[in-house]
């Protein structure tokens, strides 16, 4: 198996995030936020069958943390 990573740039929340994607085993890679100094980073990694699908499953679980860090308390 080749050690195959690609990047991708995105930015959610008005925040510029650098996702790196990581080639774990047969149809599955591994996404993760690339530390940033200053720039939040997600405690967990994020799965797909390719590594666009596995940036988006980050990005969309950031963009739904962005949401909710934005709606005022008490708000549903």
């Amino acid at each position: 198996m080749a050690h195959d990573v690609h990047r991708f740039e995105q930015s959610i929340g008005g925040r510029a995030y650098l996702i790196e994607v990581a080639h774990v085993s047969n149809d599955r890679w591994r996404a993760h936020i690339v530390r940033i100094p200053g720039v939040p980073t997600a405690l967990m990694p994020f799965y797909g069958a390719t590594p666009a699908e596995a940036a988006g499953h980050l990005s969309a679980w950031l963009a739904r943390a962005h949401e909710r860090a934005a709606r005022p308390a008490g708000a549903v």
